[in-house]
C-alpha cells in the first residue's frame, strides 16, 4: 500500500517527482527534499521553492490527505481512506499481504557453498541465513528464484578426505559430515608426517578431473556423505537449497573449455612454465591468476568462471553470498566476467561471527560447529519455555525449537552484512529486548487477544478511520510499508533493513496494547481495535515467515 502512496506522491509532484528526493519523516508520512536542490540551482531559499511547488500543485488521489510546505520540505500526509483501505487489504489478503511484482523474471541466489569436507561452523550459517532470507524476499516479490549450493568437489581438501575415507573408513554411527572430517583430519596428519603422500593427493585430483571411474565413485560417495550431514544442519535453521551444483559438472559439460577459449580470444591469457595464467595486470591487479596448471588440471577459479558463464546463459540476475575473506577473489571474478562481456554476479560480503567468549578462528583451531551452537540455543530456549507456558511436552518442544531457530536467524540477519557480529544466546532469547522471541511473543499476544474475542462472542472486526487516534494511525502507516521495505531491502541486498522494520512493528503493537484497551472497549471501538490487532498479527506472521522464523500462536 505504501508503494501506491509513493506513486501518488510522485505523480502529484509532477516534474519534481523524483523518488530519490523522497524521505521518511517524523513530521509527515513522506516528504520531498527536491526544493533544496532547486533552491541551490536558482540561488534562492528552499522554503520559497517549496511554497511555490505546493501552491501550484494539483493532484487527484484518494490516498493523499494533506500537502504542506514546511521550512523547505514538502510534507505529504496519507488520507483516512488510505488508512482504512490498508487495514482492509491486510485482512483480505491475509497470508498474501506484502506480495508485489519486482518486475524481474529469474534470480539465482548462491549461498553457503562450504567445502564438503566437514561440518558447518557458525560463520557458514550467517552466510546461509543471509542467502535464504534474500531468496525468500525475492519470492515475496514474485520473482522466479532458485537457490544453489555450489559444491567444491575438486579441491585438495576433498582429495585428502577421500584418501582418509579410503584408508581409515568412517564411523557410521556419527553424523556423516562429522565422520568425514575425522577421516580428513587423520589423513592430513599423516601427510604432514609423510610429505611424499602429497604425490598421492595430486594423482587422485588428476584422476577425478579426468573422469576416472574409480576416482569419481570415491569422490561422489565422500562428498555425498558430507552434504547429507550439512543438509541436516541447515534443516534445523529452516534453510534449504533448490539444487546442489557440483563444481566438476563444468569440467564435464564443456563450460571450462569454453571459458578458457573466451579468455584466449580476448588476449587475456599468457603461458608461464607450462601453466595458463590470466594477465590480471590488465584489469588493475598486481597478482595474476592461474587457470590451468602445468599438469593440465584446472583450479577453483577456472570452474567458478565456467559456472558464472553458465549463470549468464540461464538467469537474468545472480547473487552470491560470500565471507569478507573472499573479497579479492570476488572482485576479480566480477572484473574478469565484465572483461569477457558478461554479467558479473552481485556479491553480498559478510563479516564473521564471534561468541562472547572470543572470536572464532579456524586458523587458531577454534572451530565452533554450527550443530553445537544450534543445540545449545535449543537447550536454553527449552529452559525458558518450561517456565513460561503450561502446555503439553510436545507443544513446549515445538515452541522451544521455534524460539531457538528464531533467535539464531534473527540475530544473524539483523546486523548489516558488512558488520562483524557477536552472537550472545542469552540476549537473543530475551523476550523483553529486541530479539526474535520478542517479535514471536508479540504475534502470540495478538493471537491470544483474537482468541479471547471469539470466546467472548465478540469477534467482529471493522476498521473505522474516524476512530483512529494518532498512535493507531502510526501503526497503520507502518503496516502499509511492508512491501516497500522488502523492495528497499532487495534493492540494496541488505535483509537487515526488513529485520529492523519487523521489530518496529512489534514495538508499535506492544506500545498500543499496553496503552489502549481492546476487548474492554465499547462496541464500535472494540471492533475497530480488533481489526488493527488482526492486521498487526498478519504483518508479524508474514514478516517472520519472510525471515524464516515460525510465528507461533502460544508462548
Amino acid at each position: 500500500m505504501f508503494r501506491r502512496f509513493i506513486r501518488d506522491v510522485i505523480k502529484a509532484l509532477g516534474d519534481y517527482g523524483d523518488e530519490k528526493f523522497l524521505r521518511e519523516s517524523e513530521y509527515a508520512d513522506i516528504c520531498s527534499t527536491v526544493a533544496f536542490k532547486l533552491a541551490k540551482e536558482k540561488n534562492t531559499k528552499p522554503a520559497e521553492v517549496a511554497d511555490e511547488i505546493v501552491a501550484f500543485m494539483e493532484f487527484d488521489s484518494d490516498y493523499i490527505g494533506k500537502v504542506e510546505s514546511v521550512n523547505g520540505y514538502i510534507n505529504f500526509t496519507a488520507s483516512g481512506e488510505f488508512l482504512r483501505e490498508t487495514v482492509n487489504r491486510i485482512l483480505d489478503e491475509d497470508e498474501n499481504y506484502g506480495s508485489f511484482s519486482l518486475g524481474e523474471k529469474s534470480v539465482l541466489v548462491e549461498h553457503t557453498s562450504a567445502n564438503p569436507d566437514g561440518p558447518l561452523h557458525i560463520g557458514h550459517i550467517r552466510n546461509s541465513i543471509i542467502g535464504d532470507t534474500v531468496a525468500r524476499m525475492f519470492r515475496k516479490a514474485m520473482v522466479d528464484v532458485v537457490t544453489h549450493y555450489y559444491v567444491n568437489d575438486m579441491g585438495r581438501q576433498i582429495a585428502i578426505a577421500c584418501l582418509g575415507y579410503k584408508k581409515y573408513g568412517i564411523d557410521r554411527s556419527k553424523k556423516p559430515d562429522q565422520a568425514v572430517v575425522e577421516a580428513y583430519i587423520k589423513m592430513n596428519r599423516e601427510i604432514e608426517e609423510k610429505p611424499d603422500l602429497e604425490e598421492e593427493v595430486e594423482k587422485l585430483m588428476i584422476a577425478y578431473e579426468r573422469g576416472d571411474e574409480e576416482a569419481v565413485n570415491l569422490f561422489r560417495e565422500v562428498v555425498s556423505l558430507a552434504l547429507q550431514g550439512i543438509t541436516e544442519t541447515l534443516n534445523k535453521i529452516n534453510v534449504c537449497h533448490d539444487e546442489y551444483v557440483w563444481e566438476s559438472m563444468f569440467v564435464r559439460n564443456g563450460y571450462v573449455d569454453r571459458v578458457i577459449r573466451m579468455l584466449e580470444e580476448r588476449n587475456m591469457l599468457k603461458e608461464e612454465a607450462g601453466a595458463l595464467i590470466i594477465d590480471m595486470k590488465k584489469l588493475g591487479y598486481e597478482k595474476d591468476v592461474v587457470v590451468k596448471r602445468k599438469n593440465g588440471t584446472t583450479l577453483y577459479v577456472t570452474r567458478d568462471l565456467a559456472y558464472h558463464l553458465w549463470k549468464n546463459e540461464n538467469y537474468e540476475r545472480f547473487v552470491n553470498i560470500l565471507g569478507s575473506d573472499h573479497k579479492l577473489i570476488g572482485r576479480q571474478l566480477q572484473d574478469v566476467m565484465k572483461a569477457l562481456g558478461l554479467k558479473a554476479p552481485e556479491i553480498v560480503f559478510f563479516e564473521f561471527v564471534s561468541l562472547p567468549e572470543g572470536s572464532m578462528s579456524t586458523r587458531k583451531g577454534k572451530f565452533i560447529p554450527a550443530d553445537e551452537l544450534i543445540d545449545r540455543v535449543y537447550v536454553e530456549a527449552k529452559k525458558i519455555v518450561e517456565k513460561r507456558v503450561d502446555l503439553s511436552e510436545d507443544e513446549k518442544e515445538k515452541i522451544a525449537r521455534a524460539v531457538a531457530t528464531g533467535a539464531l536467524r534473527y540475530d544473524f540477519v539483523r546486523i548489516a552484512p558488512e558488520k562483524p557480529m557477536t552472537f550472545d544466546w542469552s540476549k537473543a532469547l530475551d523476550f523483553e529486548r529486541q530479539s526474535a522471541a520478542y517479535i514471536q511473543y508479540s504475534h502470540a499476544r495478538a493471537c491470544s487477544i483474537l482468541r479471547k474475542a471469539v470466546r467472548e462472542g465478540k469477534p467482529e472486526l471493522e476498521f473505522l478511520e474516524e476512530l483512529c487516534n494518532s498512535d493507531e494511525r502510526k501503526i497503520v502507516i507502518l503496516l502499509s510499508k511492508f512491501s516497500w521495505v522488502v523492495e528497499k531491502a532487495l534493492r540494496t541486498l541488505r535483509p537487515n533493513v526488513f529485520a529492523d522494520y519487523l521489530m518496529d512493528v512489534a514495538s508499535a503493537f506492544n506500545d498500543f496494547y499496553s496503552k489502549y484497551p481492546v476487548l474492554k472497549a465499547d462496541s464500535e471501538l472494540r471492533m475497530h481495535r480488533l481489526a488493527l490487532v488482526d492486521a498487526c498479527r498478519i504483518v508479524l506472521r508474514n514478516g517472520l515467515e519472510l525471515l524464516g522464523i515460525e510465528a507461533v500462536e502460544r508462548m
